[in-house]
């Protein structure tokens, strides 16, 4: 008798509450049913790069002097990363008008190695030799932009040394010779 007691119980227990739950999702009447409003998802936060300003260079109007232009790019952590970041930038930048782009579109950093004299490797895809339009100054335009842009921000750094695909270059369209490390050429930056 206890356990048919207990077990009508339970029982009743389970209808009751069975019973409660659907009478209270139910609309009262009268009133249209609402669909329950899901937030969406907040989006992942980017995350946050810290930037600097870096000098980058571009032709002027003439053609015969780099400009400079301050531009941010992504700090990073080392002189190798940080060189890096600032030609990246380099090579895909913009030119600000009336300026004039120095480096050929599509042009890509291979790699870049800095020695322990502070001499700077930049390896250049051989897409900058074959999309340079040439002629003398314009070399010199872009082998300078390079060479000034990694040794103006990275003042501890030296001479930059470019190779193209890897291997030693005699120069980028046959006028400026390559054979040696560079310098930063401040005679061609417009004051």
């Amino acid at each position: 008798m206890i356990v048919a007691t207990a077990i009508a119980a339970v029982v009743f227990a389970v209808v009751l509450m069975t019973a409660l739950s659907r009478l209270l999702s139910r609309p009262a009447p009268g009133t249209a049913a609402v669909d329950p409003v899901v937030a969406p998802a907040p989006a992942p936060a980017a995350p946050v790069v810290a930037k600097i300003k870096a000098t980058l260079y571009f032709a002027s109007e003439d053609g015969l002097h780099l400009v400079a232009a301050e531009r941010e790019v992504p700090l990073a952590e080392g002189a190798v990363a940080q060189a890096r970041s600032i030609l990246e930038a380099q090579l895909s930048a913009e030119a600000p008008a009336p300026l004039a782009p120095t480096i050929p579109k599509g042009s890509l950093l291979r790699g870049l190695f800095v020695s322990e004299r502070n001499e700077v490797f930049v390896d250049l895809d051989p897409a900058i030799r074959t999309a340079h339009p040439g002629g003398s100054m314009q070399e010199l335009m872009t082998v300078y932009t390079i060479v000034n842009a990694v040794l103006t921000n990275l003042p501890n750094l030296q001479e930059v040394q470019i190779l193209i695909g890897g291997q030693e270059a005699d120069t980028l369209a046959g006028h400026v010779d390559l054979r040696r490390p560079l310098r930063k050429e401040t005679s061609l930056i417009q004051q």
